[in-house]
């Protein structure tokens, strides 16, 4: 049974048809980015119905329905802690901590989440608080580490100032010394305000995985060696960001994901298209810099959903990640640099037109035998296990 195709892909692909120039037919489209013309005009359709140009049931109505019954469960669970508290504050002397009430929650098949959003608390010192009692005071030091590290993996331009008026805005009060004292405490800096240092003297992030590569970038078969990095362009609205995975095997981008934000999602998006389009990846080792889109909870989690092992090169050591830092010196060179984008939306259509059409299917690769990566594929991978 043929992969879906990931629903970024689908969407970039159906922008590049709707915008193609004079001359140029739908077939040839679907023939540059590797798909059926049945199945693009399948999609082209499909697009229409969900704009509301023609009848039909839209993709989303079933996932309405999906996401209307979890919010149905989500109200009961809901009502449910609010009814349950109630009685629990009723009988029990006012200060009194609501840990016991989520636990017992807990028990009773209501997750801990949802209690502690119901109930204004942090999950952090209610599984501290499992573990051993805490003093008031370390509990409200624990709830304004919880807000500030809240307001800091959002915003990570943000400096302690600015962090302290996040926490307060959450209900977590404090003055600017105490912000600056447990950011202080926990590396927690600005990435523009606080000045990068070289060398020896740099307090580079702690990485969350071993080099497993050691600038080997070699590998006997496909979805063996995965790299990935994230680059990014500026256009008359604002930088646009692209987080790309290729597989060391064939040299093909097997997953990317684009983005007017660079967040944590940007590179768990790329990661889940790029399984999309492989399918069963366990045992892979994808190889990734120390930035903090790869070392952050989100990410780490998507590489344990999917088996794969994580992989980080040395701060300031290109070469760690010089073959990925190669296909991102083809797109400025072919792309990026070749105009001035005034909008992020003509930028984005151009990247994933560059990568499907001609890095995958017309460049030739000295590496793969003056082969293009997706005849490499072809020629060398078995019929029956052929990735889409």
């Amino acid at each position: 049974m043929p992969k879906p195709y990931p629903r970024e892909f689908r969407d970039d692909v159906v922008r590049v048809a709707r915008d193609r120039e004079p001359g140029v037919t739908v077939e040839q489209i679907a023939k540059d980015f590797g798909v059926h013309p049945m199945t693009l005009f399948k999609w082209l359709r499909q697009a229409d119905i969900d704009a509301g140009a023609e009848s039909g049931v839209g993709r989303g109505d079933s996932a309405e329905l999906r996401e209307a019954r979890k919010r149905i469960k989500l109200l009961e669970q809901e009502n449910e802690v609010l009814r349950r508290a109630a009685a629990y504050l009723s009988q029990e002397p006012a200060g009194k901590k609501l840990y016991p009430l989520v636990n017992e929650l807990a028990a009773d098949g209501i997750p801990v989440a949802v209690t502690c959003r119901v109930l204004n608390i942090a999950r952090q010192p209610y599984y501290r608080w499992l573990a051993r009692p805490v003093t008031d005071a370390e509990l409200a030091e624990a709830y304004r580490a919880d807000a500030l590290f809240d307001a800091h993996r959002d915003d990570p331009e943000f400096g302690y100032r600015f962090l302290a008026d996040e926490a307060r805005a959450a209900g977590r009060p404090m003055t600017e010394r105490t912000a600056w004292k447990i950011c202080s405490g926990m590396g927690w800096w600005s990435t523009f305000a606080r000045k990068r240092r070289r060398g020896r003297g740099g307090r580079p992030g702690p990485p969350v995985h071993d080099d497993l590569v050691k600038r080997d970038f070699t590998a006997g078969g496909p979805n063996r060696l995965w790299l990935a990095d994230i680059t990014e362009h500026r256009t008359g609205e604002g930088k646009l960001y692209l987080c790309a995975i290729k597989d060391v095997w064939s040299n093909r981008i097997v997953g990317c994901s684009i983005d007017s934000r660079m967040k944590s999602r940007l590179a768990v998006n790329a990661l889940h298209n790029a399984v999309a389009r492989r399918g069963d990846v366990a045992g892979c080792v994808l190889h990734t810099d120390r930035g903090s889109q790869f070392r952050s909870r989100k990410f780490v989690r998507a590489l344990n959903q999917h088996r794969i092992l994580g992989s980080m090169g040395r701060v300031g050591a290109a070469g760690d990640n010089a073959a990925m830092e190669s296909f991102f010196g083809l797109l400025q060179n072919n792309v990026l640099d070749r105009r001035a984008w005034s909008i992020r939306q003509q930028l984005r259509t151009a990247m994933v037109t560059w990568i499907e059409r001609t890095y995958h299917r017309r460049r030739r690769q000295r590496g793969l035998f003056r082969l293009t990566p997706i005849e490499y594929e072809t020629i060398m991978t078995p019929p029956a296990s052929q990735a889409a």
